[in-house]
């Protein structure tokens, strides 16, 4: 049973709006979200398949549905360019990491700057842990905002990340990014240590310190082909009370369901407490969702983007 004070929450402080975002990941529909066009917002890798870390939770499954930029021998502009011309509205530049976990945007930066400036593509980011160079070169690109996985326990940074860095580092990159004016969108992977909840409550903790434009809230989906594709994701008597605990962190901060997590009635059930819990957004909603949030007397919109891109 969610806590009713996390819809009261949402309702005195975001209007009785819902957002169900379905990014160009994958084509989607249901009988509530027909309207999917995947080529409106395309996911971008600038490694293609290549990521030094090849963590446990991914070993770089996420990286295969992007758009491979190594493969068309071109600039990062000119991919957009291509994408702009065939109907996209936004990118998301993203990309395997190297071992200090850094995504190499920089020397895609100019390119972005052009494809914000020429094409006027909204651009969302995945930096990975990046320096202080790549903070400020994303503030020149103005970027929509900057998606950062934020880990809260050492244990899962060495043992599902093979990192040598501590959770100080994703504080440090959260300050920095807002020490730059980089709007910021923060991930919490819930049971990401091998479907154990670990580290999640000082994630929260780091990001209430660093207010975000949006927070997401995935769950640990097992991948065949990871080292955790027998793991079994953290239970729903965990997962709700979580989900309440970000919305009571950050009142007047939205909160979403990104796109990753367990399917079947696990989905069905995750979805609805994430709703209950004044949650203002759902990225592909499972069949029902819809429905279920009028019935909460909150009123849907459908957006082909990633969590909290609003056109």
């Amino acid at each position: 049973m969610i806590d009713p004070v996390c819809m009261d929450l949402r309702r005195g402080n975001f209007p009785d709006q819902v957002l169900f975002h379905a990014p160009g990941l994958k084509r989607y529909r249901t009988s509530e979200y027909s309207g999917h066009d995947a080529a409106e917002f395309v996911s971008i890798s600038v490694t293609g398949t290549a990521c030094a870390l090849s963590c446990d939770h991914c070993a770089t499954n996420m990286l295969v549905g992007m758009a491979d930029l190594p493969s068309t021998n071109g600039s990062l502009y000119e991919l957009c360019a291509g994408l702009a011309e065939r109907g996209a509205r936004g990118v998301l530049v993203s990309g395997g990491s190297d071992l200090k976990g850094c995504v190499p945007l920089g020397p895609h930066i100019a390119d972005m700057v052009r494809v914000r400036r020429e094409l006027d593509l909204t651009i969302r980011v995945h930096p990975g842990l990046p320096d202080e160079e790549v903070c400020a070169g994303l503030a020149e690109v103005g970027v929509d905002g900057a998606m950062v996985d934020i880990i809260g326990h050492q244990d899962t940074i060495n043992d599902v990340y093979h990192m040598d860095a501590t959770p100080q580092d994703y504080e440090d990159v959260l300050e920095r990014l807002e020490r730059n004016e980089v709007p910021t969108i923060p991930h919490i992977i819930l049971g990401l240590h091998f479907g154990r909840m670990l580290g999640e409550q000082p994630a929260l903790e780091m990001i209430a310190r660093h207010p975000p434009k949006v927070l997401v809230l995935v769950v640990l989906m097992p991948l065949t082909g990871t080292p955790m594709s027998m793991c079994d994701p953290p239970p729903l008597a965990e997962i709700g009370p979580f989900f309440e605990q970000a919305r009571k962190a950050l009142p007047t901060t939205p909160v979403m369901l990104g796109c990753a997590r367990p399917l079947g009635s696990d989905k069905i059930a995750i979805d609805q407490m994430a709703l209950e819990a004044g949650f203002n957004g759902v990225a592909y909603p499972a069949e029902g969702i819809v429905e279920h949030a009028r019935q909460l007397g909150l009123e849907p919109e459908f957006i082909n983007a990633c969590c909290g891109v609003q056109w």
